[in-house]
Formats: structure tokens, sequence, C-alpha cells
């Protein structure tokens, strides 16, 4: 748990009890200040909440990059024979979708590899 969510919800709790204060003694200055107290305690949880989802996926993602990793390198064989196995079996299902993006592909690496041609540099030539 963050930092941000414990500090977060001790204001909110603090600004609910403000605004119960000014609600039950009619200061609508109190009331104000409990309210505000109470948005900025929620923020701050809420940050705090994100802090955290956000480390939790970092640390998620680390480990299946790990596993991947160890299962890839411990099984490199299986895995590419696999991988072409896949793909052979996607190429034999959709066979006109498969030819289209192998063309889509060679046409974007043709587009790449090429250059414009070259114009001939202009002749200026100076009567005077």
């Amino acid at each position: 748990m963050d930092k941000d969510r414990i500090a977060g919800s001790a204001r909110d709790v603090a600004g609910k009890v403000e605004g119960a204060v000014g609600d039950v003694t009619g200061n609508a200055q109190a009331q104000a200040a409990g309210r505000a107290r109470e948005a900025t305690g929620t923020v701050q949880n809420l940050y705090g909440q994100a802090k955290d989802a956000a480390r939790d996926a970092g640390e998620t993602a680390a480990g299946y990059a790990k596993d991947a990793y160890r299962h890839a390198y411990a099984n490199s064989g299986e895995t590419i024979r696999d991988g072409s196995r896949a793909v052979a079996k996607s190429v034999q299902e959709r066979p006109l979708g498969a030819l289209l993006i192998a063309g889509g592909i060679g046409f974007a690496l043709a587009m790449l590899m090429t250059r414009p041609p070259r114009r001939p540099a202009p002749r200026w030539r100076y009567y005077g």
C-alpha cells in the first residue's frame, strides 16, 4: 500500500468529519473547508491507487518477460517449431489473407528501399 493512499484516506476522513461538524454547527466556512479537504484526500488516495496499479503492472510484466525468456531460452528449438507450425496452420486456414499480408509487406519494403529518381542538376548559363 502506498503512503499516498494512507494519507489520502486520512485527509478524506478528516474532511468528512470537518464537514459534518460544519453541518451540525451551521458554519458554512467549516463545511466548505471540510469538503475541500475531503476532495483533496480522495484525489490523493486515487493517486496512490494509480501508483500501486502501475507498480503492480510493471512487476507483472517483468515476471512475464522473465518467464518468456526462460521458456524461450530453454526450449528455443521447440518454440521456433511451434511458431512455424502456427504460421503454417494460419496460412492454410486463410490463404488469401496471408497472400494479401505478404504482398502488403513486400510493397511497403519496396517503397522503403527505392529512392526517387535523381534529377539532373539545372544548367545555368550566364549570357553577359
